[in-house]
């Protein structure tokens, strides 16, 4: 069940214009009657978009469909964590992989996943620590000139 998701390499290539086209035209010609999957499959390539309101809008319509259509959650709860991340939105991200991964704690994906999610934790901390740093120094020097 775990092969078909994709791997972090395919979830960071964007899709054509014209791919991601042909995908809109699809969504839009369905109209009122949409299938999830044209759904899911249009809100896959909006979050593999560089855009990041077209990645927002495929976490939105993902959301719909996790919240629809209970066949597809399990599926929903990877796509979710990846799009989530692409946003930067990390703590979200992890909460919709860990409980990917309580459903599937092999699952290969989520573990890397789950490894790109505690790096950019620790790139965030370090910038923070260093932002912290930079302030202190600077209060104490103008500090020491009084």
């Amino acid at each position: 069940m775990t092969d078909n998701l994709p791997s972090m390499a395919d979830a960071d290539s964007c899709l054509s214009d014209s791919q991601l086209e042909v995908l809109r035209k699809q969504y839009i010609r369905e109209g009122e009657y949409v299938t999830e999957q044209t759904r899911f499959n249009y809100a896959w390539g909006l979050i593999k978009s560089k855009n990041r309101r077209e990645q927002t809008q495929g976490v939105l319509l993902l959301t719909d469909i996790y919240r629809e259509v209970p066949d597809r959650r399990r599926e929903c709860l990877f796509y979710l964590a990846l799009g989530h991340f692409k946003l930067g939105n990390y703590n979200d991200a992890r909460k919709f992989n860990e409980s990917l991964l309580e459903f599937e704690p092999n699952n290969h994906q989520a573990h890397a996943l789950r490894q790109e999610i505690e790096d950019q934790g620790y790139i965030g901390m370090a910038i923070v620590g260093t932002v912290a740093a930079v302030g202190t120094i600077i209060l104490t020097s103008l500090l020491k000139k009084k």
